[in-house]
């Protein structure tokens, strides 16, 4: 047995399923033990950010870990943008990244880099295998750290001559730990803000999965208190049904006036709301000066557990739960595409355990109240900020839950980042379909050229902007990498179209022009 054997040996004892990959010479050992190892399944990616964003939207639904096979420090360079939002997203992963043969690194090769370097900024584990025979034990010691809650990123880098060298054989991986328990005095001081007036529960990481929402609601039926969400959340189970917080808004303006009127914010898996970027004359922090705010429980602990405590502190365990939205399918609007019009069609047919993948950007800021009364679902946000998520997250997605709608909303140049994903989708024939909202621009920036007082844009800045000159052609672009398409210039057309890839088995795209 060699090393790379004795690592896919290590990681499928580990249960370790899927390796996302896009792998080079110096991974060629790992590439054969793939085959020679039951157990894994293979998904290739045409680029390393798709590879990356798969493995970041695999996790959020499967809560374990998969692998990537990265080419080296080029090819970790290629994926670091979604590692960045996976790591947001607390998502656990372990990279195994190609290295040249440790007596070869001295020569300066072409492709030799400081890997090592490239990884930290967007891992929280990195290590280099010295022998074959440490292989196994680096790749049960990275499974640990990539399963460690709330969710880390783990990076082994992979010398080739450890790769084909003599191993001893496959390591076992420590189980995961359980999340720490939260503190009493914290049970109690959560407990007494939510008492007082003017009082919010502010809810991330799995404080908006359904278990912990229930306690939340609990609380808000009494106290009073308000229940919200952080602007990005890795995965909120919202619809009928269910618990719903409001989502704290992005644009600073929005924010900082719907937090105006809060004297406590408990924060449980949350942090005090932040802008994106900072803005002339504006507040970082969105929250009045004089909010107080109280740390109940962190992302990495138990947050059901936590909110189920603060309930019994209450005397709330056997209350109904407040915030609960309601079944309201719209009826299907026609006219013009607008943001309000798109969200009232997704609202009307998303289907039951469905999985939003969302990356709509500016088009998708109105989407949030009106489909949280649909069928119950899973939403999915863009963490980290950089863009390029969607359309990886959402294969990750399918292939954690192949039993299950996944719906990609992708604005049309954030999906320029990684349209190789279509044909990994294609070629896995993976349920996904993706609404593509082309407005031929950066709208975003467009606001954010006025937000940060930059004044009006002219004809170089504008060009900066916009991406026309050529229209890029999405029904093309997609029937070229294997996903058929269609087009909606109209709401009718654009539930015509939503409908026809619901009934697809395989992915479908709508290019929705806007």
């Amino acid at each position: 047995m060699n090393g790379a054997q004795s690592l896919v040996h290590t990681l499928v004892g580990g249960g370790v399923e899927v390796c996302f990959a896009n792998p080079g010479t110096s991974e060629m050992h790992f590439v054969a033990a793939l085959d020679q190892v039951q157990g894994m399944r293979c998904v290739l990616g045409l680029f390393e950010g798709v590879v990356t964003g798969a493995a970041d939207g695999y996790y959020r639904m499967a809560d374990k870990p998969a692998a990537t096979l990265l080419h080296l420090g080029p090819g970790l360079a290629n994926g670091l943008a979604n590692l960045h939002n996976a790591k947001k997203a607390q998502s656990g992963i372990v990279n195994i990244v190609g290295e040249h043969a440790s007596y070869h690194i001295q020569y300066d090769a072409p492709l030799t880099t400081d890997i090592e370097g490239l990884a930290r900024p967007m891992s929280d584990w990195v290590r280099t295998c010295r022998s074959s025979r440490d292989v196994a034990s680096d790749g049960a010691r990275a499974l640990e750290a990539a399963r460690t809650a709330p969710g880390r990123i783990a990076t082994l880098i992979l010398p080739a001559d450890t790769a084909w060298n003599e191993a001893d054989g496959p390591s076992i991986a420590r189980a995961a730990l359980p999340r720490a328990a939260v503190q009493e005095d914290a049970v109690r001081a959560a407990a007494a803000a939510l008492r007082q007036p003017g009082a919010a529960l502010l809810l991330g990481g799995v404080g908006v999965r359904s278990a912990a929402l229930e306690w939340a609601g609990r609380i808000a039926a009494a106290t009073g208190c308000k229940l919200l969400a952080e602007f990005g959340c890795a995965r909120m189970e919202r619809g009928a049904g269910r618990v719903t917080p409001e989502r704290v808004p992005y644009s600073v303006d929005a924010a900082t006036q719907f937090l105006s009127g809060y004297r406590n914010i408990v924060l449980a898996g949350s942090s005090p709301p932040v802008s994106f970027f900072a803005y002339p004359g504006k507040p970082s922090l969105q929250a009045p000066a004089a909010c107080a705010f109280t740390q109940l429980v962190g992302v990495q602990e138990d947050i059901a557990a936590a909110l189920q405590a603060v309930a019994d502190e209450l005397g709330a365990s056997s209350l109904s739960p407040a915030q609960q939205a309601q079944l309201e399918l719209p009826a299907l609007p026609t006219g013009q595409v607008t943001s309000q019009g798109i969200a009232a069609v997704l609202t009307a047919l998303l289907p039951q355990d469905a999985i939003v993948v969302d990356e709509s950007v500016s088009t998708g800021r109105a989407f949030a109240a009106t489909t949280s009364r649909a069928r119950p679902h899973d939403w999915l946000s863009l963490m980290g900020g950089a863009i390029g998520f969607a359309l990886p997250a959402a294969v990750g997605a399918a292939v954690a839950c192949p039993q299950r709608k996944v719906i990609a909303l992708e604005g049309d140049g954030s999906g320029m980042y990684t349209p190789q994903a279509l044909w990994t989708m294609a070629r896995e024939g993976l349920d996904v379909t993706v609404l593509v909202f082309a407005n031929r621009a950066y709208n975003i920036l467009r606001g954010e050229l006025a937000g940060v007082g930059a004044g009006t844009p002219g004809r170089r800045a504008t060009d900066m902007l916009t991406i026309d000159r050529p229209t890029i052609d999405w029904q093309s672009l997609a029937r070229s990498l294997g996903v058929e398409a269609g087009r909606a210039a109209t709401l009718e057309e654009l539930a015509t179209q939503l409908r026809r890839g619901l009934a697809c088995e395989g992915p479908y795209l709508v290019e929705v022009v806007l």
